[in-house]
């Protein structure tokens, strides 16, 4: 009887969030139609200003009629007419398969694009049909946050002004900023460049770890802004607490042990060598100016990996049962694959995350990526002491879970492309990817092409272009694009 009462409780929860998503189309609609209305009252004579005095007085009949600011109104109405003018958005919105978040984060990230690039972006994640279409969980699936991540992504790639135009602008507005909070707090906020941004992350996360011991109280959350504070304030770059740390209370940062953090970085290899100007992709940020990948590069990459690891030393993922322990090749092929926590709604990105057997290695399971994904600890300890069951990975994709109740959460799966191929290039010696739907066999001739125009030596191809069959996992990011694995990633301003 219980469990059926707290079953009929998911249901109706389930209800209601289908229901505000469709009051919320309802909303927009009218907010919309409501500001088109006025618009064709208006006579076709009438002056600029008083056609702008007609909307501003509309906007504030909306801010009367649901109680909210004139700017929370205008915001409404900008938001409706863009979701209004995107029918699969709207769509959705109205049979309630996506929250009315969803819908405005779509109509936030396509504001700067043309209504063909829009429309562009709306048809890759909301029409299976469409080209190189989004894979995985639908948008109403992924949280918010996690869909936003993916819409913006997108957007960079294809924005029609270059990223490297946009991160110089981007540059010019780095600020700190500084905001009282209650309970005698304050927020400090740093607006940087991704990589510098996520250097300081990652050192001071490595830092944070490497104070955790027995004696020390804090949590992770809670060193990692003592360990900013007394970075910037210097205090002889020493790092206390009310709760001390270790015996004496005080470590000097310099002496703390810190692991090796691993950022990766996935850069189409003509982008690397100048050829193309397509974004790269940072771990945990997603896309950045080809040029910063550069310089990450050359300020002390320890080693090259194409995705599908290193062919010229055949790293092998698959080690069937011969071994508990993960090999770095399978570490991070899982991380690209997973790029995050697998559970469902979580967004945990950081390189901390624990690598789980999704069928136990004591009940039979193999070590290898298909038998393994990333799992924060919160989510690791979920899985072995509840009933979330994971679905069985692939290669290229991750698991998808059921819950106790036996809801099915689809799992989220990266959004890779065809990479770009200079347009000098002629046709025939282009990427597959350019030719036919599906990388194959081709691949080897493309590699034989461009040795004839001399890139292999600049490209590092081997001789043997490519794995036998069933050997290594397919490449998911087709035609050269390069697995750069950081070892070490640390800004200047963070030396100590």
């Amino acid at each position: 009887m219980l469990q059926r009462r707290y079953e009929l409780r998911l249901e109706r929860l389930e209800l209601v969030a289908r229901l505000e998503a469709q009051l919320a189309a309802v909303k927009a609609l009218d907010a919309a139609e409501a500001v088109e209305f006025q618009q064709a009252m208006t006579p076709p004579d009438a002056s600029v200003d008083d056609r702008t005095y007609a909307e501003m007085s509309v906007v504030e009949e909306i801010a009367g009629v649901l109680t909210i600011s004139s700017a929370a109104a205008g915001a409404l109405v900008e938001q409706s007419r863009r979701i209004c003018s995107l029918p699969p958005v709207s769509e959705a919105l109205s049979a309630g398969t996506m929250s009315w978040q969803h819908a405005r984060i779509v109509a936030d990230e396509t504001e700067s694009l043309t209504a063909e690039d829009a429309a562009s972006l709306v048809a890759h994640f909301f029409d299976p049909a469409a080209p190189n279409a989004a894979r995985g969980a639908a948008p109403g699936e992924l949280v918010p946050s996690r869909f936003r991540a993916k819409v913006r992504g997108w957007r960079e790639r294809h924005h029609p002004e270059s990223i490297e135009k946009r991160h110089v602008k981007g540059v010019a507005d780095r600020r700190m900023e500084y905001t009282p909070d209650k309970d005698g707090m304050a927020w400090v906020s740093l607006y940087l460049p991704g990589d510098t941004a996520c250097a300081i992350w990652n050192r001071t996360t490595a830092t944070a770890r490497g104070l955790q011991c027995p004696g020390e109280e804090r949590t992770l959350t809670q060193l990692r802004p003592d360990i900013a504070a007394s970075l910037l304030l210097g205090a002889g770059n020493a790092l206390g607490g009310e709760s001390g740390a270790g015996p004496a209370g005080v470590t000097a940062i310099g002496k703390v042990p810190t692991s090796r953090a691993d950022v990766l970085v996935t850069v189409p290899v003509f982008a690397l060598l100048g050829l193309t100007d397509e974004p790269a992709t940072l771990d945990g940020l997603g896309p950045i100016p080809t040029s910063m990948a550069r310089k990450l590069v050359a300020g002390g990459a320890e080693s090259f990996y194409r995705v599908l690891v290193d062919p010229r030393d055949g790293a092998p993922l698959e080690i069937g049962r011969k071994n508990y322990r993960l090999t770095p090749a399978i570490k991070r092929w899982i991380r690209l694959r997973d790029a995050q926590c697998t559970f469902p709604g979580c967004t945990n990105r950081t390189p901390d995350n624990e690598t789980d057997h999704l069928q136990a290695w004591e009940h039979g399971g193999t070590t290898n990526v298909s038998n393994l994904a990333q799992l924060c600890r919160k989510h690791h300890r979920l899985k072995h002491h509840s009933q979330w069951i994971p679905d069985p990975a692939t290669k290229d994709e991750p698991p998808g879970w059921t819950s106790p109740t036996g809801r099915h959460y689809n799992p989220e799966q990266q959004d890779s492309e065809p990479a770009r191929w200079p347009q000098w290039l002629p046709t025939s010696f282009r990427g597959a990817s350019e030719r036919e739907t599906s990388i194959g066999a081709t691949e080897a001739a493309d590699v034989c092409a461009l040795e004839d125009i001399g890139f292999v030596e600049e490209l590092g191809v081997p001789d043997d272009p490519g794995p036998l069959e069933g050997q290594l996992p397919a490449d998911p990011f087709p035609e050269w694009n390069l697995f750069l694995d950081f070892v070490e990633l640390e800004a200047p301003v963070l030396s100590c």
